[in-house]
């Protein structure tokens, strides 16, 4: 059922790369889509649930895993699940109230959580340069996003929803960071999904939406949200945070605003402004300079590294 932590498979930087392309795609099919935020979450998450589900009985092992998990685990799972609803929900209604760059440099400011959380909750200690370089990538995050920031009205309500989906997400990878010790990636990611489509679909009930009726083109960037930014990007995600912690992810997170502002030059006609340009530069001497001088994850992480074997949930 666990898997060792000593040597992953495919190096999980390499892998964060991909993750952070991968989502960077996310803000711009959710402009493209005309249907409801919830909606759109509802069925990107419902989507990747289909698209993982016959994988799931070629692996005989995350399904026998699956069957085996405690009732702890489940509920940890379920608060995962939660979180990450409530992610979608408020990020993608941040869209229909303020800009695709304030909305995505407001819920990528997840480090400034991760910091606090990964403290309390791991006794994570972030150096000083790496610090110094998380937070010269946050300020490379306002550089871009500065010029596009509108205030008042309901701009100001669509930033206070984005941020809202930063603590949230913060949350999500918190809880994942602990269960993906004890767990394999493939039937973590499966379980939270099918929770949070399950939450999603109950909140969409319980508020009228209608589930069907929408145009094809909208079905299409459903399926490609599924596809792109949670399959190949939350889910490796999903992978690495056995070997990363949140706070290490949550920082090349920081690379989203940067690829998203390249999507939306070429798909929705968006400039890239200079500020954009000396911005992205900005967060990825950040980054850069976080990884390089970031120690290894501590608490849970540590323990399991130092003995060989991931200690089991009751």
């Amino acid at each position: 059922m666990n898997q060792s932590l000593e040597k992953p498979l495919f190096p999980p930087y390499l892998a964060l790369l991909i993750g952070v392309i991968a989502i960077s795609s996310s803000a711009i099919f959710v402009k493209l889509s005309d249907a409801p935020a919830p909606i759109i979450a509802t069925y990107r998450l419902i989507f990747s649930v289909l698209l993982t589900l016959p994988f799931l009985f070629w692996n005989r092992g995350a399904l026998a895993e699956i069957g085996k998990m405690s009732k702890k685990v489940w509920l940890l799972c379920i608060l995962s699940g939660a979180f990450l609803a409530s992610h979608f929900l408020l990020w993608f209604e941040s869209l229909n109230y303020t800009s695709v760059a304030s909305s995505t440099v407001l819920v990528t400011l997840q480090p400034l959580f991760a910091f606090i959380g990964g403290y309390f909750f791991f006794g994570e200690k972030v150096r000083f340069l790496a610090l110094s370089g998380g937070l010269l990538a946050i300020a490379g995050s306002f550089v871009i996003g500065w010029g596009d920031f509108q205030v008042g009205g309901m701009a100001l309500w669509g930033d206070f929803l984005a941020l809202m989906g930063a603590v949230t997400v913060t949350g999500y990878w918190l809880v994942g960071q602990y269960v993906r010790q004890h767990m394999s990636s493939f039937a973590y990611t499966i379980v939270v999904y099918t929770a949070t489509s399950v939450i999603l679909v109950a909140y969409d009930l319980a508020l009228g939406y209608s589930l069907v009726g929408y145009p094809a083109a909208d079905w299409g960037w459903f399926f490609c949200l599924a596809l792109f930014p949670t399959l190949l990007g939350h889910s490796i995600f999903n992978w690495i945070i056995k070997w990363l912690n949140t706070t290490t992810i949550s920082m090349g997170i920081l690379g989203e605003p940067i690829g998203t502002a390249i999507l939306a030059y070429f798909i929705l006609g968006e400039v890239v402004t200079p500020p954009q340009w000396i911005g992205g530069l900005i967060i990825i001497a950040g980054i850069y300079v976080f990884i390089r001088f970031n120690q290894p994850a501590k608490g849970v992480s540590s323990i399991e590294q130092a003995t060989g074997e991931p200690k089991k949930l009751a």
